[in-house]
């Protein structure tokens, strides 16, 4: 199982959550957010893979931050086009879609199915007017209507007490989660021991 853990700033903080072997860590660079990373922070993840979170930015400010910060990963969580996906892709970058998904509201089909071929993985959220962190949860039984190929992970409200809901859940082309706002002190700040806790928990299926 994948484990993304997303809103990272803070050195000393990446480095800890670094020492958990997540597999992937997220920065934001979205100036809307309260995780919003401004700077480049005095220690970088080495075992994570980087992933860098944008939303509806300029191509050439998604990709002087890739040079910047060494990202591996460009997630999406914008209107942004299939076509920016194949020219991340076409510069050696791994590319996350985020989709919103309403709740109480259907899966929404056709919008993904425009971004199969041109992503690695999606990335299912719930909706919301802010990007990320929003701490709130969709039924995750809307899934059963995603029929596509791409490999996706699970976002939106996952929180300590999700551990057993997790091990349950399956679906042919679930990689795995995204962890935020729910295992924060503070905003960007991560509680370690609780990440530490809820990762033993979860990779034991």
């Amino acid at each position: 199982m994948i484990i993304k853990v997303c809103g990272m700033r803070e050195a000393e903080n990446i480095c800890a959550v670094d020492q958990l072997r997540v597999d992937w860590m997220g920065f934001i660079f979205y100036p809307g957010s309260s995780r919003f990373v401004k700077e480049v922070p005095s220690y970088l993840p080495r075992k994570a893979k980087r992933v860098g979170v944008f939303v509806n930015e300029e191509p050439s400010v998604i990709f002087e931050r890739a040079r910047q910060f060494g990202l591996d990963m460009i997630q999406l969580h914008g209107n942004e086009s299939p076509s920016l996906c194949q020219a991340l892709f076409d510069n050696n970058l791994e590319v996350i879609k985020a989709f919103s998904i309403e709740p109480g509201k259907p899966f929404p089909k056709e919008m993904v199915e425009r971004y199969e071929g041109y992503c690695d993985y999606f990335l299912f959220d719930t909706q919301t007017v802010l990007h990320g962190g929003s701490g709130r949860k969709f039924d995750w039984q809307v899934l059963a209507d995603y029929k596509g190929e791409t490999p996706f992970l699970l976002s939106g409200g996952i929180s300590p007490e999700d551990g057993e809901a997790i091990k349950a859940f399956t679906h042919s082309r679930w990689k795995g989660v995204d962890l935020n706002s729910r295992f924060e002190s503070s905003p960007a700040i991560k509680d370690v021991s609780l990440l530490e806790e809820f990762i033993k928990n979860i990779r034991q299926v």
